[in-house]
């Protein structure tokens, strides 16, 4: 294939939506959305011009993590419904011509999946090396000094077994070991599993972080993120395991896959969704809704409309023909379009909503609609 002219996919026409199932729509009234509620709404979807629905988790868990840490990935969280719903979802979006893309999430699973049940019983349970464990540094302290997203420390103790887990998240969030080939074909596994369902797709939750270096060594950049980044994020290893996934899985279905990428370059861009490379479709990228935001979102700093021009214009630039883009404004990790930038006066609410969604769907790539964006 020349890079010249790439391949037209499907999802290169698609508008996607993405549905927070909790706050989507409750049939039932008690107070949680649910997928009944989305199959109710399906039609006005269609209504939108959106063909692909990204469905947030709705497995079993424990929502230590709002679902993204998941205790079962077969299992359908009771408070959204049942496996049926599901497949009557899955039929009757098909029915309308929209396909359903749901979270993959195989960084981590929750601390109360079977597998790290099993993994944390003994230091010689078959599971054991499912999940990262070392042991203590010489005084006792974690095995290195990365850091985690949602804690000071990447590693908590297992008092009974002696040895500490890595969770680049909650401590509820223990990652899988990606360097156990068992493991890589448990979750392989799954996602035929999902697909022959009739599955649209994958968006893939933290995908760049999957791959970690066997010396697991110290952090020494501590400037751009969370410390550790550099030495787990989109390294070799990444690319490698996303090869095999292609291989053993998606090369098999006609699907859309998404990564959730941190700390990516335009560079990393077109190695993850150049389709010679048979990696994955496309990627969520964090530059452009980075600029007003100090690290983990926690700071507003002044909005630079220029900046964001040459941000937007490079991602646009350096993917073309060589892979493809995404674009979105917000999803469930960011604020509201029209209130972060534009404005929710009475005088320039409307203009500035149009002005954002004219921006979004004619640039090249495929659009992301968070749930209630059309509204405004």
């Amino acid at each position: 294939m020349s890079t010249e002219q790439l391949e037209k996919r499907w999802w290169h026409d698609a508008v996607v939506y993405q549905i927070y199932p909790r706050s989507f729509n409750d049939s039932n009234g008690d107070g949680i959305g649910d997928i009944p509620g989305i199959i109710e709404k399906l039609d006005y979807i269609q209504t939108l011009g959106a063909n692909v629905i990204w469905l947030s988790p709705v497995y079993k868990s424990p929502m230590d993590d709002n679902g993204y840490d998941i205790s079962g990935y077969r299992e359908i969280a009771p408070e959204f419904g049942t496996m049926a719903d599901m497949e009557k979802l899955l039929f009757e979006a098909d029915k309308r011509g929209i396909k359903i893309v749901m979270d993959l999430v195989v960084n981590h699973t929750s601390d109360e999946h079977p597998w790290f049940l099993e993994s944390k019983s003994s230091q010689d349970n078959p599971k054991r090396d499912w999940y990262i464990w070392k042991d203590p540094k010489q005084d006792g302290s974690e095995p290195n000094n990365w850091e985690s997203f949602f804690k000071p420390k990447a590693w908590t103790l297992d008092e009974t077994t002696g040895q500490y887990y890595l969770h680049l998240f909650s401590n509820k969030q223990p990652d899988l070991n990606w360097a156990n080939p068992e493991v890589r074909e448990a979750v392989y596994d799954m996602m035929h599993f999902w697909l022959k369902k009739g599955l649209g797709g994958f968006r893939m939750d933290v995908i760049n972080m999957i791959g970690k270096p066997s010396d697991y060594p110290d952090a020494t950049i501590f400037d751009s993120g969370v410390a550790g980044w550099e030495h787990w994020s989109n390294n070799l290893l990444v690319h490698q395991y996303l090869r095999e996934m292609h291989d053993k899985v998606l090369r098999h279905y006609d699907v859309l896959t998404v990564g959730e990428t941190p700390f990516t370059t335009t560079l990393d861009g077109r190695y993850y969704s150049h389709p010679d490379r048979n990696e994955i479709s496309m990627i969520f990228q964090f530059e452009h809704v980075g600029i007003d935001r100090e690290e983990h979102n926690a700071v507003k700093k002044d909005f630079d409309l220029v900046q964001y021009k040459e941000i937007m214009s490079r991602w646009q630039e350096d993917l073309y023909q060589k892979g493809w883009n995404s674009v979105y404004w917000s999803n469930h990790d960011q604020p509201r379009t029209v209130s972060r930038y534009g404005s929710d006066s009475p005088e320039y609410r409307v203009i500035s909503a149009k002005m954002l969604g004219t921006v979004l769907h004619m640039m090249s790539g495929t659009p992301y609609i968070y749930q209630g964006e059309e509204i405004a």
